[in-house]
């Protein structure tokens, strides 16, 4: 019988993932990997693995999660070791839970290896602290898109009125619903906002607001998925932080200019 390890490759940025996921992927004998994995990883593998891809789209699967948990255990019973590549920790949002389930009634020993989910690497790689001792004591992670679509299940109420910080993943198709129930909640339309895009990576991209005011911005911006979005005080911490950041820049440029 062979081993399976249900990995976290991080958010994005290759240079994330942990010394012991990267050992994971240079000893697999089969990798299965999600689309958000940086391709980077997954050029780590052996020459003779076999890298199988499992990704999906919001709305369109390339692999139902039936036929991953079928080949899991299918390579891990013949003796194989197994890699489950997903982007981020395979805990969070990750479906991780339901694989080592699977395999667990199914005696097949298998091991998680966390990694850095993009709820804390995104607002860090754009200056926003995810907690401040002042405006920031509490976050949650919460997922923007349930298993029947919009995240009606969740204590909108309570988030919205308990905890200072909500990040919330997969959440750009519903970004309309999840404002106004928010605002149904009672949080202020003022609340700062902001929306990540590729968070991490080259690609990433920035746009910040209101409550009142973000809906209009992304549209203007065209700012969709995969994106994290972030929602309380912290985010004008780093306004604040950029802000200072650009003054910096522009008085050393001056003296770089001055010298000559």
């Amino acid at each position: 019988m062979g081993k399976v390890y249900l990995v976290g490759a991080g958010p994005g940025d290759p240079d994330l993932i942990t010394v012991k996921a990267l050992k994971c992927i240079q000893k697999a004998d089969v990798i299965l990997y999600d689309r958000l994995v940086n391709q980077q990883l997954i050029k780590e593998a052996k020459p003779d693995a076999d890298l199988i891809y499992c990704g999906k789209l919001p709305k369109m699967h390339f692999m139902k999660q039936e036929t991953i948990n079928h080949l899991l255990v299918k390579y891990a019973k013949k003796g194989r070791t197994v890699v489950r590549l997903k982007g981020g920790d395979p805990f969070v949002f990750g479906r991780g839970a339901e694989e080592a389930e699977v395999l667990a009634k199914q005696g097949i020993e298998y091991e998680v290896v966390p990694g850095i989910t993009s709820g804390i690497a995104a607002p860090a790689y754009a200056d926003i602290p995810i907690t401040h001792r002042e405006v920031g004591r509490s976050f949650a992670v919460i997922t923007g898109h349930c298993k029947n679509g919009q995240p009606g299940e969740i204590n909108w109420e309570q988030l919205a009125n308990s905890v200072d910080t909500l990040a919330i993943y997969m959440g750009m198709s519903n970004l309309s619903f999840i404002i106004d129930q928010l605002l149904k909640a009672g949080k202020r339309k003022e609340t700062p906002i902001a929306i990540i895009h590729a968070g991490t990576t080259e690609q990433q991209r920035m746009v910040s607001g209101t409550l009142d005011s973000i809906l209009e911005i992304v549209k203007a911006d065209k700012i969709k998925n995969p994106a994290m979005i972030i929602i309380g005080e912290v985010v004008q911490i780093g306004e604040n932080l950029r802000r200072l950041k650009n003054i910096q820049w522009q008085e050393d440029l001056k003296e770089v200019i001055e010298a000559y």
